[in-house]
């Protein structure tokens, strides 16, 4: 497996860093989500820290191997303590290789350096974004780098296009604003089939089914027909493969926006039924993810139970990479949802410590579930969805001029 990745890292760049939700039902270990705008550093194991500082000199590395100063350009949001705690350890690892990082915000009201107080006592400093014809940075720094951890779905800003001299870091087409789960999926399809051919294993097993549904409009209940036909068509796949391994489980899909995360625009569905005739309360919720933007198309994906537990509630396990490399994870639990619905939802928390081994030291002398053996499978089947998110950035970036 080692090698055969290897040999991938070689044809394929890896995006900068990525996080990947998996779900594991114990007959099927698969990604349901790939983000490659991660906001959730802070929620680590500190224990991983040097995991993520020599991945970070890695990546900075192969990109600019004289980089002296980076700018970092957050989310838009000022309030949330959580995501403002993701920032600040984000700049703690890329300062520990030795880069000059500062803060630049796309808020029209950040027009001066500002701090923001953080709970545990610590500060960031934001500051205006300076913009000279082709280059991008903050007063006093004309940065080697600009490192996004915004995922552009309201779509890219001015500011930000035509800088064709500073590396963009994710490029510009990975943002929500042009790229697609749908595409993803696609190209983790390709991924899925090649390893499981690798190892003699059936691809289903780590590969969720989907369908896609362009021209979607849940206000008007636009495509409703179109989604009818693909959650049947999709649920009749996975009944095949219920009956195939015995599985007794209730197949269902997952229905949710085609782009954007936190959560917004997803529904779960056991029946195509229950995508006619939604009511108001129902179209509304699917009709908007973040920023206001409204749902066009949405992708149909395989429903994965998850069968992992952590105190009281159902859990779903998050992995950190960055470059290549796994660099920790963590358990999103909810102890109110079921084990096949969507965990990313209010009344979550996360649990940083409960990956207590790194994702690299399977142990061949215990068994196939024992925490190094498990976290090892977690690894390997989010290094294939980060694999597929490098085929998936080559396929759609956009002509060079």
């Amino acid at each position: 497996i080692e090698r055969w990745l290897r040999g991938k890292w070689q044809e394929h760049t890896p995006p900068f860093y990525g996080s990947v939700d998996l779900r594991n039902a114990g007959f099927k270990l698969s990604p349901v989500d790939m983000n490659l705008f991660p906001g959730g550093f802070n929620n680590l194991n500190p224990a991983f820290l040097p995991l993520c500082v020599q991945a970070a000199m890695s990546a900075i590395e192969k990109i600019c191997p004289m980089a002296k100063s980076l700018v970092l350009i957050p989310e838009n949001h000022t309030r949330n303590q959580f995501y403002l705690q993701n920032v600040a350890r984000l700049v703690t690892i890329l300062r520990m290789t030795g880069l000059n990082v500062r803060i630049g915000s796309l808020l029209p009201e950040i027009d001066r350096p500002t701090p923001v107080e953080l709970p545990n006592g610590e500060s960031l400093l934001l500051e205006p974004l300076v913009r000279n014809r082709y280059r991008l940075g903050v007063a006093d720094l004309d940065p080697c780098a600009i490192l996004l951890n915004n995922d552009l779905s309201a779509g890219i800003p001015d500011i930000l296009q035509g800088l064709n001299e500073q590396f963009i870091l994710p490029p510009l087409h990975a943002g929500w604003a042009t790229r697609r789960k749908s595409l993803h999926f696609a190209a983790y399809d390709e991924i899925a089939e090649e390893f499981a051919q690798l190892v003699g294993i059936d691809p289903w097993q780590i590969n969720p089914y989907f369908g896609v549904c362009n021209s979607v409009n849940f206000h008007d209940r636009q495509g409703e027909d179109c989604l009818a036909a693909k959650v049947d068509a999709v649920l009749a796949k996975i009944r095949e493969k219920y009956r195939e391994y015995g599985i007794e489980d209730t197949p269902y899909v997952v229905v949710k926006a085609d782009a954007g995360t936190y959560g917004m625009g997803v529904m779960t569905v056991k029946d195509a039924s229950e995508v006619v005739g939604l009511n108001r309360r129902q179209r509304n919720k699917m009709s908007v993810i973040k920023e206001g933007m409204s749902v066009t198309s949405v992708i149909i994906q395989e429903g994965v139970h998850t069968r992992e537990r952590v105190g009281d509630g159902v859990a779903e396990p998050v992995v950190y990479m960055i470059d290549r490399y796994v660099v920790g994870g963590f358990y999103r639990v909810h102890s109110e949802r079921g084990e096949d619905e969507n965990l990313n939802a209010p009344g979550m928390h996360f649990e940083p410590l409960a990956f207590e081994t790194s994702c690299y030291l399977p142990d061949c002398h215990q068994t196939p579930d024992a925490p190094p053996n498990r976290f090892y499978a977690y690894g390997v089947v989010a290094r294939l969805a980060l694999l597929a998110a490098a085929l998936e950035l080559e396929q759609t970036a956009p002509a060079e001029d």
